[in-house]
């Protein structure tokens, strides 16, 4: 008996997890969840933010809530998912999407700035996920992973962006969704990815202004930036029953950038 389309995207009942979840593109995610019947824990470092964005969601009716946090912090994070589970009592969604990045060229990038991307680009990512596994997925037998990688994890560049901690932190995202996707299939656990191009955002908004919102959009087929809607599909489609056979997936949404600038 196949099921109705609209109830394969139905996620009542189920507890998301989003760090990084105040604003921008972990934000628009935990709206699409929440709209969708998830209820949602925001995580990020600032409570302020948190507030603001929790408030946001509620006023769309959505069930919604935060823990302050640096997700960056093995310790913390461990601390996030305890206390989700101790108020909302499973987890059945982890949206890996806290990031950072800094900008300095290769031969002068400081190695602390370096750890600090990496900490928290792809540490983190690892750390959460295998908290959340132990203490909700594995014994349940399921689960969904959503990592927010980048297309800067899909090829180089071409020298505008100097980035490479972040350039390098994304393309490892996108090899531990593949790896962690073959290995815990056997838990009914699906691990995917993400891959934006340019959304306007906090992280973004010194390349835009420096280049200019119009050339970058020129570098996609589309002619055009990401909007606050464009990754709402993509994620609930992972997130939901209409892609319980996808795993190991990166999926970009970047207006056509990786197609026509190769991986």
């Amino acid at each position: 008996m196949s099921t109705k389309v609209q109830d394969l995207f139905d996620l009542s009942g189920q507890v998301a997890l989003v760090t990084g979840g105040s604003r921008g593109l972990g934000l628009q995610i935990a709206e699409a969840l929440g709209e969708a019947g998830a209820k949602v824990m925001l995580t990020s470092r600032k409570a302020a933010d948190l507030e603001a964005a929790v408030a946001h969601l509620q006023d769309r009716g959505i069930d919604a809530r935060w823990i302050a946090a640096d997700a960056a912090r093995p310790e913390e994070a461990q601390r996030v998912v305890a206390e989700t589970m101790e108020r909302l009592g499973q987890i059945d969604i982890l949206v890996n999407n806290a990031g950072a990045t800094w900008g300095a060229p290769a031969e002068e990038h400081p190695i602390a700035a370096w750890d600090k991307v990496m900490d928290l680009n792809i540490r983190s990512l690892f750390v959460f996920a295998q908290a959340v596994a132990q203490a909700s997925m594995i014994p349940r037998r399921s689960g969904r992973i959503i990592n927010v990688a980048s297309i800067a994890g899909l090829s180089g560049n071409s020298g505008a962006m100097k980035t490479i901690a972040y350039n390098t932190s994304k393309g490892a995202a996108v090899n531990f969704t593949r790896a962690l996707a073959g290995e815990w299939g056997a838990y009914g656990i699906t691990v995917n990815a993400l891959a934006p191009g340019f959304f306007p955002s906090k992280m973004t908004q010194g390349l835009l202004a420096a280049v200019g919102a119009e050339k970058m959009a020129a570098h996609a087929p589309l002619n055009r930036l990401g909007d606050d809607d464009d990754l709402k599909g993509a994620a609930l489609l992972f997130a939901s029953r209409a892609g319980k056979h996808i795993t190991g997936q990166v999926l970009a949404i970047d207006g056509g950038v990786s197609a026509v600038h190769g991986h």
